[in-house]
């Protein structure tokens, strides 16, 4: 799909602001570190913002399209994974984005997994500092 090339060389190259016009306005992200999704395009380019800074090394290495059930409703939609690798504070990590399209083309849904729990949990603490310094999400009480 013409928008994954799009999403991916953004991504890539770390340019927000191309990724903007990918994205609905009611974009959901789901995280591997909380259960309730990002909603909303200007959050989730904030979190973009946050991560294009934490990954170092990022690189997509492969690619697989078909469709998928979507979380918000069920519906059946255009979907593509791209696997990815990283690293983040030392670790490294393994990682797929599943991206979820709408009838335009555009990314409607977005979910990421990771492994291991040890890159996980330094990427966690990366992204929240970052999201707390941005002004994204409140500090820890």
């Amino acid at each position: 799909m013409e928008t994954a090339d799009r999403f991916r060389t953004a991504v890539e190259k770390r340019d927000l602001a191309a990724l903007d016009d990918l994205f609905t306005s009611d974009v959901r992200f789901y995280s591997p570190v909380k259960f309730t999704p990002f909603e909303g395009r200007t959050m989730v380019l904030g979190l973009f913002g946050v991560l294009l800074r934490t990954f170092e090394d990022f690189r997509y290495i492969g690619r697989f399209d078909g469709t998928a059930e979507t979380s918000a409703d069920g519906s059946e939609a255009p979907s593509e994974i791209l696997l990815f690798r990283a690293t983040v504070g030392g670790r490294e990590i393994h990682g797929i984005d599943l991206l979820q399209y709408d009838e335009s083309g555009r990314i409607k849904e977005f979910t990421v997994m990771v492994r291991p729990l040890s890159a996980l949990r330094t990427l966690s603490e990366a992204v929240l500092a970052g999201l707390v310094a941005d002004g994204l999400v409140p500090g820890p009480a």
